[in-house]
């Protein structure tokens, strides 16, 4: 498979749509980001690297980090995880208050903004110096110490926190986090506040493509059936309310954050990640969207 020339293929396939969608605008910070960018950057298991465009440009990951807050949470309580949260679709906004009522402060899945701050109690509750801890797993996923946090880019996100302050209020009410509200906040924009290229994004997912390969990152431990269910909730629950066009349309396992990045995976064969700063109307990549899309229509390759 020449997925070079595939990438550069599907690259002149989506340039139509390049102006289409908008970055996000509720976090001040990421308005300052240059909207008109594309980078993608496929590994595969064989070791090999393809790229096109700003692939070595980094971005805030934005919600691509719950994925790694999941490996962490779920190699420390193991299935005690899913007491806290379940593993559904929400169906509904990331950020919806109501489901979180009805559902009596117990989070739909991982992956929605709930579930995420109750993870974030979880790795506060758990390790000694969680800021550190975490970036370290980053860095060993990615093989570069030099990715880290973007401060400003937490403040900025918290200084409009407004409905994720109120999720976390909620979550303490139902007594499904333990630490301080602040303290869980904070933490919470500083992971989402990490900043990594396509390449380095890409290179982290690789442990989770490779399920057949031991999962020993640092203090993180996980089997080869933890890492096949965290890809069955990625597929089914890792692109906010567009979860369900994401499979219909690409056929990976993945997550997107509202910094324009995607990274998905093709178990045992590759692992990949797309950044395009413009949203649509559900925050996923309009670019990265599409082609992620192309790319399995191409390769003729999808889990399905």
């Amino acid at each position: 498979m020449n997925y070079q020339e595939i990438l550069e293929h599907v690259y002149s396939k989506i340039l139509p749509f390049a102006k289409e969608g908008k970055q996000a605008d509720y976090i001040p910070a990421l308005t300052k980001v240059d909207p008109d960018q594309f980078g993608i950057c496929l590994h595969t298991i064989r070791g090999e690297m393809f790229t096109v465009g700003k692939a070595a440009t980094r971005f805030s990951i934005q919600s691509i980090s719950k994925v790694f807050a999941l490996a962490m949470c779920l190699s420390m309580e193991g299935d005690n995880l899913w007491k806290r949260m379940g593993k559904e679709p929400s169906g509904t906004a990331f950020n919806s208050l109501i489901q979180l009522e009805e559902e009596k402060g117990v989070p739909r899945n991982p992956f929605i903004n709930a579930g995420a701050i109750v993870m974030t109690d979880i790795l506060l509750s758990q390790l000694r110096n969680p800021e550190r801890e975490f970036i370290s797993f980053v860095h060993a996923l990615c093989g570069n110490d030099s990715v880290t946090y973007r401060e400003e880019v937490a403040i900025s996100e918290r200084s409009q926190s407004y409905l994720n302050a109120a999720i976390a209020n909620m979550l303490k009410y139902y007594r499904n986090i333990a630490n301080d509200i602040e303290r869980v906040l904070h933490f919470y924009f500083l992971m989402c506040s990490v900043e990594m290229s396509c390449r380095e994004l890409s290179k982290a997912f690789l442990a989770f493509a490779n399920h057949q390969q031991a999962f020993r990152y640092g203090k993180v431990s996980l089997t080869a059936s933890q890492v096949k269910r965290m890809n069955a909730i990625m597929q089914t629950c890792g692109f906010y309310d567009e979860a369900g066009e994401f499979s219909y349309l690409v056929g990976l396992p993945g997550k997107s954050g509202v910094g324009g990045g995607i990274a998905a995976i093709y178990p045992m064969r590759y692992s990949v990640a797309v950044w395009s700063p413009r949203l649509n109307t559900k925050g996923n990549s309009v670019m990265g969207m599409k082609a992620l899309e192309l790319l399995t229509t191409e390769t003729e390759e999808s889990i399905f």
